[in-house]
């Protein structure tokens, strides 16, 4: 399903207070708005589609999660294109730490430098009992429990999970990132 929106302040800032308030479909509106815009910008940042798009995702993320710190006085698309250049500017730093921690002449060093070691909330989710586990999930939206599921206990592929719940595979992604991180937020609170 795909939103538009009218490029007017008055829209927008509506719909910003919407997100601000929970709402599941101001997000997706401001994602799908904003998406291309965070995209492109990574894009010739990293000039690597996976690493423009996983530091998209993680900018949706982050910019939802501390949407009530958004001021309107400010422009939301610089907002997000600033989240966006500080992950980005992490990152960078991230591999050359862990280059230069590694030996010279590993090769192999240099392919771990990707991101494919688990997050905090992986780490977390894996820690924890299934039966614990499964409380938590129970306590999360019935949305992020979904998604979660189709994730994790069904091991369903990002394009299988986007095909089922009928959505843009970007919005899966985010809500998947969102529902990880309630879970997480839930398993430290407990």
């Amino acid at each position: 399903m795909s939103y538009t929106l009218k490029n007017t302040p008055e829209t927008l800032n509506d719909t910003i207070q919407k997100a601000k308030q929970g709402n599941q479909i101001a997000f997706s509106i401001l994602l799908d708005w904003f998406w291309n815009d965070v995209y492109g910008f990574q894009l010739k940042r990293t000039r690597n589609e996976n690493d423009a798009e996983d530091i998209s995702i993680q900018t949706f993320s982050k910019a939802f999660d501390k949407i009530q710190s958004f001021d309107e006085s400010y422009v939301f698309k610089t907002w997000l294109i600033t989240i966006s250049k500080n992950i980005h500017i992490d990152l960078v730093r991230k591999r050359k730490k862990d280059i230069l921690n590694t030996h010279s002449g590993n090769t192999d060093a240099a392919k771990k430098v990707l991101d494919d070691a688990p997050t905090v909330e992986d780490r977390l989710i894996t820690e924890q009992n299934l039966a614990t586990l499964l409380g938590h999930i129970k306590k999360l939206k019935p949305h992020y429990r979904e998604i979660i599921n189709l994730r994790y206990f069904q091991e369903l592929s990002y394009a299988a999970i986007a095909e089922q719940l009928n959505e843009p595979m970007n919005n899966v992604k985010v809500k998947l990132l969102r529902a990880k991180k309630l879970l997480s937020q839930s398993i430290k609170g407990s």
